[in-house]
C-alpha cells in the first residue's frame, strides 16, 4: 500500500473560516477526511499533518522521506514564497512534492505569482479548490501503474 503525506503549512488550520470567498468554507479537518477516504478507497494510506510552523514542516518532511513515505501532496501557503529553507528541505529528500493552492496564486497579489518550492516539486497545482489535492493524489495513484 502506498503512504502519502498530506501536508499543509500556516494558516491552512483556519480553512471555512479564513477568507472563505477565496478558501472556501470546507474545513481542514473535513478535507483531511475526505483525503483520506478516497484514499483508502483506492489503496493508498493518506497521513496528515499541519503546522504554522516552518521547522516543524521540515522535519515532517524528513520523516516522510525517513519512514518510507511516497510522495508528499504539500500546500506550503505563504512559505511558498520566500521559504528557502523548505525549498532546501524538499531538494534534499528524494520524495515527490507535489505543490497546491486552493486559489490561483497568479490572478492573486504579485508576491503571491513566486514560487521558490516549485523549481523542486515534481508539478504545481493552482487554482482548482480542493480539488487539487484530489488531483494531486490520483497523480500518486497513477505512478508506477504505466510501468506494470
Amino acid at each position: 500500500m502506498k503512504k502519502i503525506l498530506l501536508l499543509n503549512g500556516p494558516n491552512l488550520n483556519r480553512l471555512g473560516k479564513r477568507e472563505p470567498g477565496i478558501y472556501g468554507v470546507t474545513t481542514l479537518k473535513e478535507l483531511e477526511e475526505q483525503m483520506v477516504r478516497l484514499g483508502a478507497e483506492n489503496k493508498i494510506e493518506v497521513i496528515c499533518f499541519q503546522s504554522n510552523h516552518e521547522g516543524a514542516l521540515i522535519d515532517k518532511l524528513h520523516e516522510a522521506e525517513d519512514t518510507g513515505v511516497d510522495g508528499v501532496i504539500f500546500n506550503p501557503g505563504a512559505f511558498t514564497h520566500y521559504s528557502y529553507a523548505i525549498r532546501d528541505a524538499i531538494a534534499g529528500i528524494t520524495l515527490p512534492v507535489i505543490e497546491v493552492h486552493i486559489s490561483n496564486v497568479y490572478e492573486r497579489e504579485e508576491f503571491r505569482h513566486k514560487s521558490v518550492i516549485a523549481p523542486v516539486a515534481k508539478g504545481q497545482i493552482a487554482g482548482l479548490g480542493l480539488l487539487g489535492y484530489e488531483l494531486a493524489l490520483e497523480v500518486f495513484k497513477r505512478e508506477g501503474k504505466e510501468e506494470e
